[in-house]
Parts: C-alpha cells; structure tokens; sequence
C-alpha cells in the first residue's frame, strides 16, 4: 500500500476518478496502485506525483502492514510476536 499517496488525495480533496482522468489512469488501475495490488509504471508515477505537487519517491513509498498478531514495539521499531 502507498500511504503517502492515499494521504496525498485524502488531503489534496480531489477524488479517485478526477485524479484518474487527470491522470489518463482507469480508475481501477488507480485503486489498485493506491491499495497496493499493482505497481504504477514510471510514467504513472510522475504523472501522479506531478499532479499532486509531491516528490515521487516519497508518494510511492510502501507502507507493509503488519501481520495478524504482530505487535509494534516503539522502544526499538521492532516487531513482536508475542503479546
């Protein structure tokens, strides 16, 4: 998932499918860019961040969720098991 670039269009207050046509992006190729189920293509990428005004590596950077049952430990970043 790119959350920076769903957080982008959550505050930029453009939707999805003026962004995809602003774009030249089907609007289900843009969903699935955004939730994390397809890879942009270059062009897409700069097209998108250009759009809305961010720098493209930061808006194309993956979020992983964590696991079911992982817990995230702020004292050392790291992730546990356990709870």
């Amino acid at each position: 998932m790119f959350l920076n670039l769903k957080l982008s269009i959550l505050q930029s207050g453009i939707r999805q499918n003026r962004l995809a046509q602003a774009v030249k992006v089907d609007e289900a190729v843009l969903s699935k860019i955004i939730n994390g189920f397809r890879e942009p293509t270059q062009k897409q990428r700069r097209c998108i961040a250009d759009f809305l005004q961010k720098d493209e590596r930061w808006l194309f950077e993956p979020y992983i969720l964590p696991r079911n049952g992982d817990r995230y430990r702020p004292d050392d970043g790291s992730q546990s098991n356990s709870l």
